[in-house]
């Protein structure tokens, strides 16, 4: 899968497109995605609201599965799990993904949210279901 297929992919999810979210760098089995800090996605206090660091890494985590399964349908979050560290500053914040483990229809996920300034912002690890088209 290159990043221009992510891209259109995605283009048919109209949250990330709400999101703003972006495909920058896609491996075997890894990703970077970053999203643009903009003032309606901020907290209280000023920082990336803690959902919308959730969703940029559950994407992140989902595209990197993907690499391996180009030729499946989707993938899904079965499970996350999520550790805030610090505050997501600055203009961009971006999503580093790895497959730890897969298999046919699962995948087991990590990865990290981190500010412009490579300040971790949080840890993510998940399993995702590859989702296959239904043999006729």
């Amino acid at each position: 899968m290159n990043v221009e297929h992510a891209r259109e992919y995605q283009k048919r999810i109209p949250f990330i497109q709400h999101l703003r979210i972006r495909t920058d760098e896609l491996g075997k089995g890894t990703a970077r995605l970053s999203v643009p800090v903009e003032a309606n996605l901020m907290n209280s206090m000023g920082n990336v609201h803690g959902g919308v660091i959730m969703s940029l890494l559950d994407v992140a985590l989902c595209t990197a599965a993907r690499t391996l399964h180009p030729e499946s349908i989707g993938v899904i979050t079965i499970n996350m799990n999520t550790s805030f560290i610090g505050a997501g500053t600055g203009k961009t914040l971006f999503a580093d993904a790895r497959v730890l483990k897969d298999g046919r229809s699962m995948s087991f996920v990590e990865g990290e949210a981190k500010s412009e300034d490579g300040t971790l912002v949080a840890k993510a690890v998940a399993t995702v279901r590859v989702m296959h088209k239904e043999k006729r």
